[in-house]
């Protein structure tokens, strides 16, 4: 595996799965009762914007690098508000990921498990994450540890599924982890990342979903457009697909992408 997303850190791909990972934590929290995040392919947890490797590509740019400008005021919906404290806290140039996201909203009764596979960008995880209490860092496959950490004891919590799809047949493992995962935990919240290179992929994916048997599922897509200098090679569309979408979830994501809309 040879995916770096010190690449992608802050593009607008993160900027819509980290503002949906945020707009759950914070439904979640409106209960007293503890919750498990699940991270399965945390990477290193923290991100250099201003490092040789993010600015090889500059997707930052078109991401978090558009929002510095907001204010995080009353006038910022709150999970978009949440958002930009936690990607402000790291200070100027640095950008958390979704790991250090969940991490600084847990409460002391809530946790997370976060999964990383590959062994150097494990340890920058666990170096990343080890200011936080009652988080986790496994280095391991995330699709093969999900099932052994499902259900979570607390009976509520959030799976981000955040694979890099290099694969050929990632679309199909994804359909089924996910109907496997909610099978063990069905009344979990599942947040699935996907690339939007193909329509037809995308699409076969909520199908192939639907068919086993999970009926709640709400898709988050965003197209930015390619300048024309941009090239083939840089993604332009991504989307996320919630399984059990938390009520309100969608009222939510709209109201903050009226903020985000330029992106």
């Amino acid at each position: 595996m040879n995916y770096r997303h010190v690449f992608h850190a802050g593009n607008f791909a993160d900027v819509i799965k980290h503002l949906a990972l945020v707009a759950v934590i914070l439904h979640l929290k409106r209960k007293e009762k503890p919750f498990c995040v699940i991270d399965t392919h945390a990477g290193a947890g923290c991100y250099d914007l201003e490092g040789t490797d993010a600015a090889r590509t500059g997707e930052a740019a078109d991401g978090i690098g558009r929002l510095k400008s907001l204010h995080s005021g009353l006038d910022v919906p709150e999970a978009l508000r949440v958002y930009l404290d936690c990607v402000k806290r790291e200070g100027e140039g640095r950008y958390p990921g979704s790991a250090r996201v969940a991490a600084g909203l847990l409460r002391p009764q809530d946790r997370l498990i976060a999964i990383e596979k590959q062994p150097n960008v494990a340890k920058e995880l666990h170096n990343s994450l080890k200011q936080f209490a009652n988080v986790r860092v496994v280095e391991a496959d995330g699709y093969e540890r999900l099932f052994a950490l499902l259900p979570p004891h607390e009976r509520r919590g959030v799976v981000l599924i955040d694979p890099p799809f290099e694969a050929e047949n990632e679309f199909t493992q994804v359909a089924d982890i996910v109907s496997r995962a909610y099978r063990r935990f069905a009344t979990g919240i599942y947040l699935v990342w996907y690339p939007i290179k193909s329509r037809a992929e995308a699409g076969a994916l909520y199908g192939e979903m639907g068919t086993r048997g999970i009926s709640r599922i709400l898709r988050v897509e965003i197209d930015v457009g390619r300048a024309p200098d941009a090239g083939k090679a840089r993604l332009s569309a991504a989307g996320l697909m919630i399984v059990n979408p938390p009520y309100g979830f969608e009222d939510d994501m709209r109201n903050a992408a009226g903020v985000l809309e330029p992106l």
